[in-house]
């Protein structure tokens, strides 16, 4: 089995890169979630070896990084989260997509995981700006983003086809200065 390398841990979790061996362990949890997710996630599950393929591809380029949550003592998946639609440059941004499995909910897994890729993105990614869009009906979700410390921005009707409709949707942001991170780019910056 390969050596696991963590980008970061905390005290229950840890943040990796997912990769084409985590297949069969993605395709259980999306299969056992599908009813849980189908509101709230555009597309079907991801299920075949195929679909997985495909939906790797995504991660060739430097427009988005895709991420798994885990379980720190037994390495098992408990959530996905990707940076998607990097932009660099004077706006070092990206928006981030997530989601949490049936078997592994209202543990606090999603929370401490997504703090730990709010470190990444903005230590090591070097970002400024994270932003998440949530439909308004999602609770579940927009509880775990406020206790991330994103701030709602604003609202975006008909945002993303989803379940068979086009889908409001709320505008959540958290940039480098609300949490007291200082990202490669604003060092770098302060120190010339």
């Amino acid at each position: 089995m390969a050596r696991v390398i963590y980008l970061a841990e905390g005290p229950r979790v840890a943040l990796r890169y997912i990769s084409m061996r985590d297949f069969e362990e993605l395709a259980a949890l999306n299969e056992e979630s599908a009813t849980m997710l189908a509101r709230w996630m555009p597309g079907g599950p991801i299920v075949t070896y195929e679909a997985f393929a495909r939906y790797m591809t995504r991660f060739d380029g430097p427009a988005n990084e895709g991420f798994l949550i885990c379980l720190r003592d037994s390495g098992a998946i408990v959530g996905r989260v990707n940076i998607n639609n990097i932009i660099r440059g004077g706006h070092q941004s990206a928006m981030i997509g997530y989601s949490a499995y049936a078997s592994t909910t209202g543990r606090g897994y999603m929370t401490e995981g997504l703090g730990l890729l709010v470190g990444h993105a903005f230590g090591d990614m070097g970002l400024h700006r994270l932003e998440a869009n949530i439909q308004p009906d999602n609770a579940s979700s927009l509880s775990l983003i406020k206790r991330v410390g994103f701030q709602r921005e604003g609202y975006s009707p008909n945002f993303q086809f989803i379940d068979g409709a086009w889908r409001d949707h709320e505008r959540w942001a958290l940039t480098v200065e609300m949490t007291g991170h200082v990202s490669g780019l604003n060092s770098q910056v302060t120190a010339t």
